[in-house]
């Protein structure tokens, strides 16, 4: 089964050769030293921020794998305030329904 990572990796590509808005990541994954782990938190790094912006769209992803991915607490607590904020929040499960998400959002 291929992972988070690999699925955001690959849709980040597939964004970038497809579309001339910018995408960018937001760190809050991964696993750090405490110590690393603090300094990001004292900078802003938030748990539940989703894990993709694309800011010409207010458009947010939080990427799961295609199969077995959940989206935690904080990260319906995220999305709930960004919607309700006029922001839209994908989540893809999986590059390809990703991809089909955010075909369907620019066809709107």
């Amino acid at each position: 089964m291929r992972t988070e990572h690999e699925e955001q990796r690959e849709l980040v590509q597939w964004f970038r050769r497809s579309f001339s808005v910018r995408i960018f990541a937001i760190p809050n994954g991964g696993l750090r030293s405490k110590v690393t782990a603090m300094k990001l938190k004292v900078e802003g790094v938030t748990a539940g921020v989703p894990d993709l912006f694309v800011p010409a769209w207010s458009l947010w992803i939080e990427m799961k794998r295609e199969k077995g991915g959940v989206v935690s607490p904080p990260q319906k607590d995220w999305i709930e305030y960004l919607q309700v904020i006029g922001h839209t929040v994908i989540i893809g499960h999986g590059k390809e329904d990703a991809i089909s998400k955010i075909q369907k959002f620019i066809s709107r």
